[in-house]
C-alpha cells in the first residue's frame, strides 16, 4: 500500500526549494530588465552593448554548466547550492560599484557562473524530492517558480524604476538574495548513493554530460531556439506594428496560460506517458508561432500568446522530466546540467541566427522559420525518444551483473 505522505509533492522541502528558485529568478529577470536601461542611461552605452548584458551571462552559464553535475556530485547538492547562492549574493552587492561597461560585463560573467550552478542544483534537488511516479507533474509545478518570476521580476523592476533609482533596486535585490540564502539552509536534501572516492579519482566525459539525456536535450535545444524568437524579438515586433501596449498583455496571457495548463499536462504525462502530451503541445506551440506571421491586431497577438504559453510552457518541463528519468536518480545532477546546457545554447544560438533572418527578410519570415523549427520536433521526437530508451537498456545490461553482486 502506498504511503500517502511519501507521495505528496508539496512538502516543506518542495515549498522552500520553490521559493529559492522563485526569488532567484525574480532577481535574474529584474537584472535582465534593468541592466540594458542602466547601460544606456547611466553608462551612456550603445544598444549593442545593452544587448550584451544577457549574452555575457549566457556565455558563462554555457561554459560552466557541463561541469555543474560533477560539482554537485563532489560537494553535495545542498552545500553547493548554498555556497553558489552566497557568491550570487556577492555579485548582486557588487552592482553598487559598477564604474563602466567593462566592469558590468565582468560582473555579468561572474553572475552567470553561479546562476548556472544554482539552477542545476535546484532542478536536480527538485527531481530528487518529488515522488518518482509524479515527477512530470511535480517538475511542472516547480517550473512555475520561474514562470511566475518572468512576470513578477520585470513588473517590480519597471514599477520601481518609474519612481526610484537603480540603487534602490539593487538594495531590494540584495535583501531578496539574503532571504534566499537564509531559507535555503532549511531545505533537507536526500543523500544519494554515490561512491565519493571513485567519483573524485575519475574524470571523463560522463562527468560533463549524461549521454542518456543528450538526445532529449537536443530536442530541447530546438524548442528554445524557436522560443528565442519570442524572448528576443516579440517586443520589437509589436512596436513595429504599433502594438507595444498589447505586448505587455502578451506576456501576461503567456504566463497565465502556462500556469493554467501545467497541472493538467503534468498529471497526464505521469498517467498516460509522454507521447500523449508532447505531440499536441508541439502542434500548439507551432500554431502560436505561425499565427505571429500574420498578426496585425492586438487580438491575434493575444491568441498567439495563449498557444505559445501552453505549448512552450509545458514542453520544457516534459523534456526535462524525460532527461532525468532516462539518467536515473543518482545522475539527476548530470542530467539536469546536460539538459540546461543545450537549453541555454538553443536560446543563445537562436537569438543570433534569427537576428540574421530578420535583418534579411522580415518579422514574418522570422516567426515562420521559428515555427518550422518547432514543427520539426514532431518528426524528431519519436526516434530521439527511442534512442534514449536504447541507451538506458544498454546501460542496464552493462551494470546488471555488478548490481546483482551488490545486492547479495
Amino acid at each position: 500500500m502506498i504511503n500517502e505522505a511519501s507521495e505528496r509533492i508539496f512538502t516543506k522541502n518542495f515549498v522552500l526549494l520553490f521559493l529559492t528558485n522563485f526569488f532567484l529568478f525574480i532577481a535574474y529577470y529584474s537584472f535582465i530588465t534593468a541592466l540594458p536601461i542602466y547601460v544606456l542611461d547611466e553608462l551612456k552605452g550603445s544598444e549593442a552593448q545593452a544587448g550584451l548584458v544577457v549574452t555575457m551571462l549566457l556565455i558563462s552559464a554555457i561554459i560552466v554548466r557541463p561541469f555543474s553535475g560533477k560539482i554537485l556530485e563532489l560537494f553535495g547538492r545542498k552545500e553547493t547550492l548554498i555556497i553558489s547562492l552566497v557568491f550570487y549574493l556577492f555579485g548582486t552587492i557588487m552592482h553598487f560599484w559598477i564604474i563602466n561597461f567593462y566592469t558590468l560585463m565582468a560582473l555579468r560573467f561572474f553572475h552567470g557562473i553561479w546562476f548556472s550552478i544554482i539552477t542545476t542544483a535546484t532542478y536536480a534537488i527538485a527531481a530528487d524530492i518529488i515522488p518518482e511516479h509524479r515527477r512530470g507533474e511535480g517538475l511542472g509545478y516547480f517550473t512555475m517558480s520561474m514562470n511566475i518570476a518572468i512576470v513578477a521580476g520585470p513588473f517590480i523592476t519597471i514599477a520601481l524604476l518609474g519612481t526610484s533609482t537603480f540603487q534602490t533596486l539593487f538594495n531590494l535585490l540584495t535583501v531578496l538574495m539574503v532571504g534566499t540564502v537564509f531559507i535555503t539552509t532549511f531545505i533537507q536534501v536526500p543523500k544519494l548513493e554515490i561512491n565519493q572516492l571513485q567519483s573524485k579519482l575519475k574524470f571523463s566525459m560522463n562527468d560533463l554530460f549524461e549521454k542518456k539525456s543528450i538526445p532529449i536535450a537536443v530536442i530541447a535545444l530546438l524548442l528554445t531556439f524557436a522560443y528565442s524568437s519570442i524572448l528576443s524579438y516579440l517586443t520589437i515586433f509589436a512596436k513595429s506594428l504599433g502594438l507595444l501596449e498589447a505586448a505587455s498583455y502578451f506576456f501576461i496571457v503567456f504566463a497565465a496560460s502556462m500556469l493554467i495548463a501545467r497541472p493538467f499536462v503534468g498529471r497526464l504525462f505521469d498517467k498516460k506517458g509522454p507521447t500523449i502530451v508532447i505531440y499536441p503541445l508541439i502542434i500548439l506551440f507551432s500554431i502560436g508561432l505561425f499565427l505571429l506571421t500574420v498578426t496585425k491586431s492586438a487580438l491575434l497577438l493575444i491568441v498567439a500568446a495563449a498557444f505559445i504559453g501552453i505549448g512552450y510552457g509545458s514542453l520544457g518541463p516534459c523534456f526535462q522530466t524525460l532527461a532525468v528519468q532516462f539518467a536515473g536518480k543518482n545522475r539527476s545532477g548530470h542530467a539536469t546540467a546536460t539538459y540546461l546546457t543545450f537549453f541555454d545554447i538553443g536560446i543563445a544560438v537562436g537569438a543570433y541566427v534569427l537576428g540574421l533572418i530578420v535583418s534579411h527578410f522580415s518579422y514574418s519570415g522570422l516567426f515562420l522559420f521559428a515555427g518550422i523549427v518547432a514543427l520539426s520536433m514532431l518528426v524528431l521526437f519519436k526516434p530521439v525518444y527511442n534512442k534514449s530508451q536504447a541507451l538506458v537498456e544498454e546501460s542496464f545490461n552493462e551494470t546488471a551483473v555488478p548490481l546483482e553482486v551488490k545486492m547479495k
